[in-house]
């Protein structure tokens, strides 16, 4: 008998045809479902879902199997998965039982998920997604997180430009070393967590997917080697830690996929200073976070005191922000551990431990990271609670281009405005000028920067034909305004709107 989730190469690589056959991938999935009980499964309800696949076949059987989480007749399953029942309950994937009428039935003992990109169809192995239907159920300390919000926002932000090595630091299922495989040559992912490790192997396996797999925390499993890409959805949760604190107590064990047993933000902070020391020349990191706001301090501050010797430009994006008592609300609920009886006790201790070290609040976002090797990195963080638009993967290679070398005389530049900038004025119907001027971005970050008529008409200018120092001077002339005042006054508005991603040629 093989051990736990172990299976032969000839095994895998029939699971894969079969599954294939099966028609279970990402879209057929969720057409079979519906939307509306594709939108319930998402909030963790099953019964719609086993209300739209009720006949029986392949398709239907493995979607009830595992999103759902239902048993199955066995006899259905075997003509889904045709002599793959007994390797997997064999490799505790799978687990056979009966139901009341003595019926042979089949359930999972562990999630195979069809996940998907634009251009690829996976499948995911990872533990069950805990507290369907709400039930209450306090998760394993071990417990391997699926494909999850956090996961495929990472994804979604990750630069995807052909690189020679990636690294995914912290891989969990692996996920992010499936989307790696597709544009590097060599993808390694760690973890601590042998569980986790055992479930990405088979999650690279299934999928045909080449990832060096190695076990071990933050920097020991890749001690001396370089990436060009670097990723990371690390165990990012801000808490005491398992040991809690002196006056306070403990929250509850440690769930390793979001705990990582030092207290805070301190392993977002170790992620972050040390993911430069691994970085390439030009290499990029980007990590997904929570941070902490400490008062008496900003927490952009913070942040770029982790950097200012780091040889890295930094883009830090904050995307919301919870207070003490929402965000540990939201993880002791996450734990399983909501109505239990030792729910107020540590939700208590919680708080009062973020009261010790004076948290008033716990950031959530993103950390760019760009090795440069300027003598003064430029850390720039920013809270954009806004609507955006995915994947942002080329924004951030856009901020890479812009971060890129030395931009020169910004007067000697030839800018492209973007084509989705457009403009849009407010004023008064029959009046001369407009009262208000936005520049607005429809792509990316969809950002918009109110600006004067004048900084309008220098922008609508930049077609690549003329320097900006041109354009300035003849701005200028239109205005019947001395050119050095205009180039003096408009210069850096200009370079301020290149740098939130204005124009096609990003400059500092």
């Amino acid at each position: 008998m093989k051990g736990v989730l172990t299976l032969d190469p000839a095994i895998i690589g029939r699971l894969r045809e079969a599954l294939g056959r099966a028609g279970y991938v990402h879209d057929t999935v969720a057409a079979v479902l519906g939307p509306v009980a594709h939108r319930a499964l998402a909030r963790n309800e099953t019964l719609p879902g086993l209300r739209a696949t009720p006949g029986g076949s392949p398709v239907e059987t493995l979607t009830r199997l595992w999103p759902l989480q239902a048993p199955v007749p066995e006899p259905a399953l075997e003509e889904a998965l045709p002599g793959l029942v007994d390797p997997l309950c064999q490799a505790g994937i799978l687990v056979r039982g009966g139901d009341d009428r003595g019926h042979a039935m089949v359930r999972a003992a562990v999630d195979v998920r069809p996940y998907a990109d634009d251009s690829h169809d996976w499948w995911v192995v990872s533990d069950l997604t805990p507290g369907m239907d709400g039930a209450r159920a306090p998760m394993d300390p071990a417990h391997v997180l699926g494909v999850s919000p956090a996961s495929t926002s990472l994804a979604q932000l990750t630069v995807r430009r052909s690189v020679d090595r990636a690294w995914d630091l912290g891989t969990g299922c692996g996920v992010q070393a499936l989307h790696l495989t597709g544009h590097a040559r060599t993808v390694v992912a760690t973890d601590v967590n042998d569980r986790a490790l055992r479930m990405a192997r088979l999650t690279a396996a299934l999928n045909a997917a080449q990832v060096d797999l190695r076990n071990g925390s933050l920097f020991e499993p890749v001690r001396g080697e370089r990436f060009d890409l670097v990723v990371s959805n690390p165990p990012f949760v801000v808490s005491p830690g398992p040991d809690g604190s002196a006056s306070s107590g403990t929250t509850g064990q440690r769930l390793v996929y979001r705990d990582s047993g030092l207290p805070g933000d301190e392993v977002v902070r170790r992620v972050v200073t040390g993911i430069p020391g691994h970085l390439t020349a030009g290499g990029v990191g980007q990590v997904l976070a929570n941070w902490a706001h400490v008062a008496g301090q900003p927490w952009q501050e913070r942040i770029a005191g982790w950097l200012h010797d780091s040889g890295c430009d930094a883009w830090v994006v904050q995307r919301e922000v919870a207070d003490p008592a929402e965000y540990v609300e939201l993880w002791l609920k996450d734990a399983g551990l909501y109505g239990g009886p030792e729910y107020r006790q540590r939700y208590d201790v919680w708080l009062s431990w973020f009261a010790e070290q004076r948290i008033e609040g716990i950031g959530f976002g993103w950390i760019n990271l760009h090795r440069t090797d300027r003598d003064h990195p430029d850390v720039r963080a920013e809270e954009w609670p806004f609507e955006v638009e995915q994947p942002l993967g080329p924004e951030v290679a856009a901020w890479v281009r812009r971060t890129d070398g030395d931009p020169g005389d910004f007067l000697d530049r030839r800018l492209v405005v973007r084509a989705d900038v457009r403009q849009e004025t407010v004023g008064t119907p029959g009046a001369a000028d407009p009262e208000v001027v936005l520049l607005r971005q429809q792509r990316g970050m969809r950002r918009a920067r109110q600006v004067d008529t004048a900084t309008a008409a220098a922008v609508g200018a930049c077609d690549g034909e003329l320097t900006l120092g041109a354009i300035l001077d003849a701005v200028a002339q239109v205005l019947d305004q001395p050119a050095d005042q205009i180039r003096e006054r408009l210069r850096n508005t200009i370079r301020e709107l290149a740098v939130d991603g204005f124009f096609e040629e990003d400059l500092r």
